[in-house]
């Protein structure tokens, strides 16, 4: 079993940054891969950034690539995304999710036995 908790959303003007944290408790595993996602209203959940423990290869949606930086601390258990440059469209609720075990960086869409946070609001206004 996998616990996330977001943090780090909130409200920010276009061009501004915020920076995104989940906290996974639980069992350890040694291959994980672990993702971004948001979903706006009236819209599909959609990937933003993944990243594998092994190997530590980041994965980013063409939307995001070159503006959010994803990383994983694995000795804090704790899944980051830095947002540069923050458009209007970027506004979402931002999941973290987790897949154990997993063994590449691409975390594709979802699975049934994937892991997921409660999600973390993030509104950029124009």
């Amino acid at each position: 079993q996998v616990r996330l908790v977001e943090s780090g959303g909130g409200s920010v003007q276009a061009g501004g940054s915020l920076r995104l944290s989940c906290a996974a408790a639980g069992s350890r595993y040694d291959y994980y891969c672990m993702a971004w996602f948001r979903q706006a209203p009236g819209k599909q959940r959609e990937g933003v950034a993944s990243i594998a423990n092994r190997p530590r290869i980041p994965s980013y949606a063409d939307s995001v690539k070159g503006r959010f930086t994803i990383s994983l601390d694995t000795a804090k258990n704790t899944l980051y995304l830095e947002m540069n440059s923050l458009k209007p469209d970027d506004t979402a609720t931002y999941y973290c999710a987790a897949r154990v075990p997993c063994y590449t960086s691409r975390f594709g869409s979802p699975r049934d036995d994937d892991y997921w946070g409660q999600g973390t609001q993030v509104t950029v206004s124009s």
